[in-house]
């Protein structure tokens, strides 16, 4: 039996370094008065702009290309928006032992929000997977987790977080789904223009998102909700997670394998169903949870850095499988066929 090989560098994402960063300069120098209605409408306007930014990157022509490979597909979305939410409502039960009411709601909010695109892609690679399925299944799960992401927040966290009223409803129109659908509805023509400066775009991207973090944990810490959160509960919080990261991944791997597909599709499957988003969360959750976001954000926040680890320690097992190593000799017409065995999609 194989021993398993940790990296030689764990991935410590340096924008989560910078999440906490912003975190910490929220603590310490909380926006207050005015400052906190400029960063509040500043926030609002970045967050429109990052829903339009995803519009006109996201190839929706991409995304409905891989409906040829449409069981990968549904897989993925099932995955990611049935059964995360289930065990995100079976976590219920650890309420108040592990988990206090706030991150209970922070919690099953984390399993309401779509798949990553760039990470899954990523790692899918790494581990010599399906990566066009992976582009596809991520792509699509971002476009579907659009509209169904509020329509789960809304329907499971009606009563607790923000409260969803009709003003949510507004908020939700006018913030997220309009911008995503004018950037959609643009691309055609500044297309070319968000590709040729993506990097720039990305600093944009990144920064606002930031933004949005501070204004929230700002308003956190002037309602002194973060007074809820005792090591002894974050520590709760990080076991729960973990059990809840190990399910997911069992799951994807397995329930894919029970469904015969090949292992390169199962890797793609592993890699899109078993992540959450944390650019389209963050998001999300202040426009959702209001005064509420800080708390609604943090197990986001955790869960994204402990994908991350872990995925990378399977994905570099998983490139030297023998089967990966047989992967890489001359494939024959039947294997490359579009639509048959592991490479559609």
């Amino acid at each position: 039996m194989k021993r398993l090989r940790w990296p030689r560098r764990m991935p410590i994402d340096p924008y989560i370094l910078l999440l906490l960063g912003t975190v910490g300069l929220a603590a310490l120098l909380p926006a207050r008065g005015t400052g906190a209605d400029v960063a509040s409408g500043a926030s609002t306007g970045a967050i429109a702009f990052l829903f339009f930014l995803y519009g006109a990157r996201l190839s929706t022509r991409e995304a409905m290309d891989g409906v040829r490979h449409w069981r990968l597909h549904v897989t993925v979305l099932a995955c990611t928006f049935v059964v995360f939410p289930l065990l995100g409502l079976a976590s219920r039960g650890l309420v108040p032992v592990f988990l206090t009411d706030p991150l209970y709601q922070g919690l099953l909010f984390l399993t309401l929000v779509p798949s990553t695109i760039q990470s899954s892609i990523a790692f899918t690679s790494m581990a010599r997977g399906n990566v066009p399925a992976a582009i596809c299944a991520g792509s699509f799960s971002s476009l579907v987790g659009i509209v169904v992401t509020p329509l789960l927040a809304a329907a499971l966290l009606g009563g607790g977080g923000g409260g969803f009223s009709a003003d949510s409803v507004v908020k939700i129109v006018l913030q997220l789904l309009v911008p995503f659908v004018a950037g959609q509805l643009l691309r055609r023509w500044i297309g070319g223009f968000v590709a040729r400066h993506k990097k720039v775009l990305g600093l944009v991207d990144r920064g606002s998102i930031l933004l949005v973090v501070y204004t929230a944990f700002s308003e956190g810490m002037v309602e002194g909700i973060w007074h809820q959160v005792s090591p002894a509960r974050l520590a709760g919080l990080l076991a729960v997670q973990a059990v809840l990261l190990a399910v997911m991944l069992a799951l994807t791997w397995y329930g894919a394998k029970g469904l015969g597909f090949g292992r390169e599709d199962r890797i793609a499957i592993q890699f899109a169903g078993s992540k959450k988003s944390l650019a389209a969360g963050l998001p999300m959750a202040s426009v959702l949870f209001g005064a509420q976001a800080s708390l609604a954000v943090l197990p986001l926040m955790l869960f994204h850095q402990m994908q991350l680890m872990v995925c990378a320690v399977i994905a570099k097992r998983r490139s030297h499988d023998p089967e990966a190593v047989a992967s890489e000799e001359p494939a024959t017409p039947a294997r490359t066929a579009v639509g048959t065995g592991s490479r559609s999609g």
